[in-house]
């Protein structure tokens, strides 16, 4: 059969005849398998293929073979192995995005102290507002960086608060955490974790945080697996949607940004982490279980 179908393709390039001669089939045959009705699992592998295209398409054609697999079972009350995804976004020629590595952003003051590390890799908060998450990252344009400082919800990885700017002075990251309070307005107790880069230590951003009595905390030193899910964020955001093309202008990436953040990241794109929901999706279900939350 593999034969017979590159024949096919071939066939507007290759006679048949010549084909079928170098390929050691019969005419015959080829033309038997040609007039054949197609089967079951064909017509339901190209049923699925149109669903996955729509998909792909609908989610800014970033997602995988996983996020596919969780959008047909979630979305659409379609279960489907995620080896025969993969076949089928191989012969319809739709692939995922593949994250590059992520450059230095942190800077930091000697001699200037820092606060202590209150999480200590806990990631997993019980509920909303409890660990917030920030870091800055550096994104190209023709007209030179365009910097970005988020701040992220540890419970459902949802952007509170973000940030940008053609500098990265202290009011980057205070503008971002200002962003945060004010849409999320969070009771006693949120810690906020980050790296030791010089804008977190500063004394506008420390005040900002003890205004809101939120407590700062900061990874320890050149270890990147302290500030991990801010940085994953970050790589996800490169490549989905920055390094897939050249951006002219600082104005045009902001607004891409912003789009990409609150109509996509926030609201519909599948989370690994969340058991393929939403940030928005994973709080309203959350919140629905447990009304004491945000409640």
């Amino acid at each position: 059969m593999m034969m017979y179908r590159l024949i096919s393709a071939e066939k507007a390039r290759t006679p048949v005849s010549v084909a079928c001669e170098l390929l050691g089939v019969s005419r015959s045959g080829f033309y038997a398998w040609s007039t054949r009705a197609p089967s079951d699992r064909a017509l339901s592998d190209a049923w699925l293929i149109e669903k996955i295209k729509d998909i792909h398409n609908d989610n800014r054609r970033v997602y995988g073979s996983r996020r596919v697999a969780a959008e047909l079972r979630l979305g659409h009350g379609i279960t489907v192995s995620r080896k025969r995804i993969q076949r089928l976004m191989r012969q319809a020629e739709i692939s995922g995005l593949v994250a590059r590595k992520r450059g230095r952003t942190t800077i930091r003051v000697p001699g200037v102290r820092v606060a202590d590390d209150l999480v200590r890799r806990q990631f997993r908060p019980a509920a909303p507002d409890v660990l917030w998450v920030a870091d800055i990252t550096y994104l190209r344009t023709w007209e030179g960086w365009l910097y970005l400082a988020a701040v992220q919800d540890a419970f459902s990885r949802r952007i509170v608060g973000w940030s940008m700017a053609d500098h990265m002075r202290a009011e980057l990251v205070v503008d971002a955490l200002q962003m945060g309070v004010h849409r999320r307005r969070p009771g006693p107790g949120l810690v906020h974790h980050s790296d030791q880069g010089s804008q977190f230590v500063s004394l506008a951003f420390g005040q900002k945080a003890r205004d809101a009595g939120i407590a700062v905390s900061m990874g320890s030193r050149g270890d990147c697996y302290d500030n991990a899910v801010a940085e994953s964020f970050f790589a996800t955001l490169k490549k989905e949607l920055v390094h897939r093309r050249c951006w002219p202008t600082r104005r045009e990436l902001s607004s891409e940004v912003f789009e990409y953040v609150e109509a996509f990241y926030n609201t519909t794109r599948r989370h690994s982490t969340l058991g393929y929901l939403s940030p928005a999706q994973f709080e309203n279900i959350s919140q629905s279980n447990n009304p004491k939350i945000n409640g």
